[in-house]
């Protein structure tokens, strides 16, 4: 009796430790992203102006979207204390736990007003804010409910135009 008490105690302590659970030693990211949260850029730049900018949801992550009325625009992207507007540099206020500056080397001629993209119910983003145009570059402050690991690439279409695409991640 005493050996399969002895037995019993070392099962249960080992599952409670995580040693018998399939996977838990080396558990997978949260839907396989392995993005990470360090700042991320690209020095391209483009003439062509910004059309217009739009967010959607996904099982995994949230995802903004900004259009762009030719190709190759470059972007630098990265967790800061507080975004910035372009030209004057006053703090643009933003909900969220953390905040995402995404600066698009493209004019924004096509965007206007404070709030461009309504993310209520959204996992991920609290609030998508313009942070103004200059100089060819054009910033938007993205409030995020925590500092959540993020992706950004870009994509060419429709037609002539093309695309910067930020995904954030609803967990680590």
């Amino acid at each position: 009796m005493k050996r399969i008490s002895a037995w019993l105690a070392a099962v249960l302590l080992a599952v409670g430790l995580g040693l018998l659970v399939p996977g838990a030693a080396s558990a997978a990211p949260y839907c396989g992203i392995t993005w990470g949260s360090v700042a991320k850029s690209s020095v391209m730049t483009t003439t062509a102006p910004i059309a217009g900018v739009r967010a959607g949801r996904h099982n995994c992550y949230d995802r903004l979207v900004i259009d762009i009325n030719g190709r190759g625009a470059g972007f630098k992207v990265a967790y800061v204390d507080a975004v910035h507007a372009e030209g004057s540099g006053r703090v643009i206020p933003l909900s969220g736990g953390a905040f995402l500056s995404v600066t698009a080397a493209a004019p924004g001629a096509g965007v206007v007003g404070r709030e461009v993209v309504d993310v209520s119910g959204f996992s991920t983003f609290r609030e998508v804010a313009f942070a103004g145009s200059f100089e060819n570059r054009t910033t938007f402050g993205l409030g995020v409910r925590a500092r959540l690991p993020f992706q950004i690439f870009t994509l060419d279409g429709p037609g002539s135009g093309s695309r910067l695409v930020i995904d954030v991640a609803h967990f680590w």
